[in-house]
């Protein structure tokens, strides 16, 4: 199972507001938990080294951060509401604002930027993946600092739609 189909599967649970999926295949085991629609997803991997290794004991769960209150939440820009897109991780790694600690991050406060552009970088499982804007608006604010792990579907950009 790679990346790709663990991000759809994800989707899915999400979008089907399942509760629980467990899934094996080979060696590599996947289970997803939500606790609730509305609340957190939480989910673990587990990569077995034999199979008479499987015992009856839970896999251990990483706990997911539920996404900020508007209470937590920094003020909201000066931006209707309606215009105001959050444009959300769509996978889970560490969060990269530019190629290197060098060079100048990809977008920053105030870049108009296009559908297809690149915003970011995540890192997972030592692949580094360009993660491309899907709007074209301007950036109002970056929600998280480089170097920093991230969630899947946690929110990374608000950006304003053109």
């Amino acid at each position: 199972m790679d990346l790709k189909d663990i991000r759809e599967l994800l989707r899915l649970v999400n979008s089907l507001d399942l509760t629980e999926v467990e899934i094996a295949e080979g060696e590599f085991k996947l289970r997803i938990v939500r606790k609730s629609p509305e609340t957190q997803m939480v989910f673990s991997t587990q990569m077995m080294q034999q199979p008479q290794q499987m015992t009856a004991a839970p896999l251990p769960i990483a706990q997911v951060p539920s996404t900020p209150t508007a209470t937590e939440a920094a003020p909201a820009p000066v931006v209707p509401v309606s215009n105001l897109h959050t444009f959300r991780s769509p996978m889970i790694g560490t969060y990269y604002s530019a190629s290197t600690p060098n060079d100048p991050p990809f977008v920053k406060v105030g870049d108009t930027v296009s559908k297809g552009q690149k915003l970011c970088i995540v890192e997972a499982m030592k692949l580094f993946n360009d993660i491309d804007c899907d709007v074209n608006g301007k950036i109002v604010k970056i929600l998280l600092d480089n170097a920093n792990p991230v969630e899947y579907d946690q929110p990374l950009f608000l950006i304003e739609k053109a």
